[in-house]
């Protein structure tokens, strides 16, 4: 299989993973939040530039470190998550903006195509499966815990820890979509495809069906619309994502 091939395949595994994540993103209204956690990726892409080893590596690390602080002030001081990741974020961008300058900042910001490794495809292709599985496997104990944590606690589900993995999982997803769509556009990703979906679906399995079809869509579209245009890949694929939004409202 050749590198593009692999680069294609992973983005829409990322764009799969993406969709699913988004629709309880939406449902439990981290709209804004869901933007401002991606930027928690940009000081561990920094830091790894200055150690010289691999940025993706230092932005996973970075994020979850960053999605469990949040978790932890969340249930320690009963703060709104807004709030939390609004103070998270902002500090997160002042340490990436220091420790990241010229074209590194341009390509952690709006991501890039660039080359893709066998390990990179093999680490990323796990990461998205275990992403699905997980939305998929936890999505109706996702739901009893956004509309009642107390008959959730009742039914023997941890609300903590379930809040804490899915964190965690909209963590690794963000990872995913770096190289594609960089800091500022990842978060768009997860949040416009669920928003359309939002829009159409009249059902929870309707929802995460259309949202990855619209990730997925605006995936392919925006790639084969920045190759034509020899363009970045991110601003495309997140304009295709806004036009299919922008279409769901007439429906």
């Amino acid at each position: 299989m050749g590198l593009e091939a692999g680069s294609l395949i992973l983005s829409v595994a990322m764009a799969v993973a993406a969709g699913l994540v988004g629709c309880f993103a939406v449902m439990r209204r981290l709209t804004l939040a869901a933007d401002a956690i991606s930027h928690v990726a940009l000081p561990g892409i920094g830091i790894a530039l200055v150690l010289r080893t691999q940025p993706m590596a230092g932005a996973l690390a970075m994020l979850l470190i960053g999605t469990t602080l949040i978790w932890a002030l969340e249930s320690h001081t009963k703060m709104p998550t807004e709030t939390i990741v609004g103070v998270v974020f902002s500090v997160a961008l002042a340490i990436g903006s220091m420790t990241t300058s010229g074209e590194q900042l341009v390509e952690a910001l709006f991501g890039g195509a660039g080359s893709l490794t066998t390990w990179e495809f093999a680490l990323g292709m796990v990461g998205a499966g275990v992403v699905i599985a997980f939305i998929l496997e936890a999505r109706n104990r996702l739901i009893v815990a956004l509309v009642s944590p107390e008959i959730a606690m009742t039914s023997g589900i941890n609300v903590s820890r379930l809040n804490l993995v899915y964190l965690l999982t909209f963590a690794l997803t963000v990872a995913l979509g770096l190289r594609y769509l960089g800091v500022l556009l990842m978060g768009s990703l997860i949040i416009i495809p669920a928003a359309t979906a939002k829009r159409l679906a009249r059902d929870l399995n309707g929802m995460l069906v259309i949202s990855v079809i619209v990730a997925v869509a605006s995936t392919l579209l925006g790639t084969y619309a920045a190759g034509r245009f020899h363009g970045e890949t991110g601003p495309f694929i997140i304009t295709v994502a806004g036009v299919l939004f922008l279409l769901s409202l007439l429906a």
